[in-house]
């Protein structure tokens, strides 16, 4: 058994940036103009969304919990279909609202990091087909240029898109794959193209979040499961990073080329990092997430919790060192809130040990920060903060005030997480 008490002192670099993230379809609530809203309606999820957390009522109040918190930086998306309900129509109500979040975070402190797309279209881009279509990718620049220069005098980073390297699906049977492949490649332009956008308004950095999983070989020293790795570490990370330092495209079983307009464009690398993936090659859907359940792990808990692995994390991150690195999302799925500090403890140990041999990780935000809508249902709990379902009182756990520790140290040691028996 790790004898949690006896981590060495863990401390970052003068400037280090320690903050939270969320998503707005996740926590603002009330969304009725999105495509999840019309899954919703059709019934498709195990919990609606409801009024998620409130957010959007409560964003004041959130980021006072922020400040109490001791947060340097927040990270938290704009809802598209908020601001252009239909399309070529913008809301100046849900604009100002936006604005006035953003000019409260600065007046609190608070560095405001903004996403201006995290998973949620608006119903009319969904009729017109997404980002299946590379000229729909116009309508996403309309939206930009247009909240961009709104926000731009308080913004202290840009995370434009996030995880489109996981939009359009995992690597699918191969009937479906050219339409995911598609999907990926019409976000990479999208992306690209944003990213010119925002220079036009902001000096602020600009990285759009990478699902960045590491994925392993069950077998290690199998040929096809290592085969198999490669292939889901490409269509997943690789394809992405090689666009972004080369402009050459390079997606299976899809005619390549150069494109001047992708390379550089990403002022730092911005990852969302949790656990690995191991790939069995023997398995149709070869693409696994490894877990442990509460009943096989004999542990009085009603969900599950994500794999401590913070060796795969490590390696991944050792694939960049060649720009700033940001951990846009990092935290587990827990009821057992000791569980989340020790794999805060163990994965910011890991990120450390990545600054000591060459990666220049400048910040991290912990995902999340409060329990809320994991995309069809309330059953995980990744918040530091716990939300009362029925009357959105907010109640930070133990783990929100180690991190504040975290926060206002610089870093941590294992005699001070861990000191008592519970938390």
């Amino acid at each position: 058994m790790i004898n949690f008490s006896k981590l060495p002192e863990v401390t970052f670099p003068k400037g280090f940036l320690w903050g939270a993230a969320t998503a707005a379809q996740q926590i603002e609530g009330d969304n009725f103009n999105n495509d999840w809203y019309r899954a919703e309606k059709e019934g498709k999820f195990r919990d609606p969304c409801g009024k998620a957390c409130n957010s959007f009522e409560l964003y004041r109040e959130d980021i006072a919990l922020l400040k109490e918190l001791g947060h340097q930086a927040y990270r938290f998306s704009v809802e598209w279909s908020r601001i252009e309900p239909r399309e070529g129509e913008f809301d100046a109500a849900a604009t100002e609202h936006y604005v006035d979040q953003c000019r409260r975070l600065v007046e609190a402190g608070i560095q405001p990091w903004v996403t201006l797309h995290h998973f949620a279209n608006p119903l009319w881009f969904s009729d017109l087909g997404e980002w299946h279509k590379r000229e729909n990718i116009s309508h996403f620049l309309r939206f930009s240029d247009y909240i961009v220069p709104k926000l731009a005098p308080y913004v202290a980073g840009w995370t434009p898109i996030n995880e489109y390297n996981l939009h359009g699906g995992r690597p699918p049977h191969p009937d479906q794959h050219l339409k995911m492949a598609n999907y990926k490649i019409n976000l990479l332009f999208a992306d690209a193209a944003v990213y010119d956008l925002i220079k036009q308004h902001s000096t602020a950095p600009v990285g759009s979040p990478l699902a960045y999983v590491p994925a392993e070989p069950v077998r290690a020293h199998d040929e096809f499961d290592r085969l198999m790795t490669g292939m889901v570490d490409w269509t997943s990370n690789g394809f992405y990073l090689h666009a972004m330092r080369t402009g050459e495209l390079v997606f299976p079983f899809v005619d390549g080329g150069f494109f001047p307009e992708l390379k550089g464009r990403c002022d730092f690398w911005a990852v969302n990092i949790y656990t690995r993936h191991m790939v069995d090659s023997r398995k149709a859907d070869a693409y696994g997430k490894r877990y442990l359940h509460a009943k096989e792990a004999m542990i009085d808990q009603e969900f599950w919790f994500d794999e401590m692995s913070p060796d795969a994390v490590l390696g991944n991150l050792l694939r960049l060192t060649d720009k700033p690195v940001y951990i846009t999302e990092n935290g587990c799925s827990c009821d057992d809130d000791l569980y989340r500090i020790r794999y805060m403890a163990l994965h910011y140990a890991a990120f450390r040990n990545a600054i000591d041999l060459g990666v220049d990780l400048r910040g991290v935000f912990h995902w999340s920060l409060m329990d809320n809508w994991e995309w069809g249902t309330y059953a995980p709990r990744l918040g530091l903060v716990e939300v009362d379902r029925k009357t959105f009182q907010r109640t930070p756990k133990p783990s929100a005030w180690i991190y504040k520790q975290i926060i206002a140290n610089n870093g941590f040691s294992g005699e001070v997480l861990f000191s008592q028996e519970k938390c």
